[in-house]
């Protein structure tokens, strides 16, 4: 009598796990890697509804007309300024003439070459070099 319940039950269990058992498969959903090309719009949105990052804005897009006047104008008086006070310094440097030039810290080598006028100056106070060339 035990036997046969053990036999009955093991029969029933074994039974069970094919009765429910199914096969698998895999479906990709993004159209990247082989899902449905119905799903690329519902993950585009998905993603959009989740990104927690917005594109920087450009400041001067948002200036009204007057202001960006203002801020050109303010542009260009400090750009005369600045030229007025490197004549004032450079003491009418032409910088056609060819050579070196020392003005306090800053030596100044000016001369042509195949690419066109270049102009290189050095901070001998700290080492920095710079070089401007000016195409023909």
């Amino acid at each position: 009598m035990k036997i046969s319940k053990l036999f009955l039950l093991a029969i029933m269990l074994c039974m069970g796990t094919v009765g429910f058992a199914q096969q698998f498969t895999y479906v990709p959903l993004n159209p990247a890697f082989g899902g449905d090309t119905f799903n690329y719009n519902w993950l585009l949105s998905s993603a959009n509804a989740q990104n927690k990052l917005a594109a920087p804005t450009n400041e001067r897009d948002q200036l009204t007309d007057l202001e960006q006047f203002g801020d050109n104008l303010n542009k260009q008086l400090l750009s005369q300024i600045s030229r007025q006070l490197l004549q004032q310094q450079l003491g009418g440097l032409n910088f056609d003439q060819e050579g070196t030039f020392t003005y306090g810290t800053l030596n100044i080598e000016i001369f042509q070459s195949d690419e066109g006028l270049v102009i290189n100056i050095l901070d001998t106070s700290n080492g920095e070099e710079t070089q401007v060339i000016v195409p023909n």
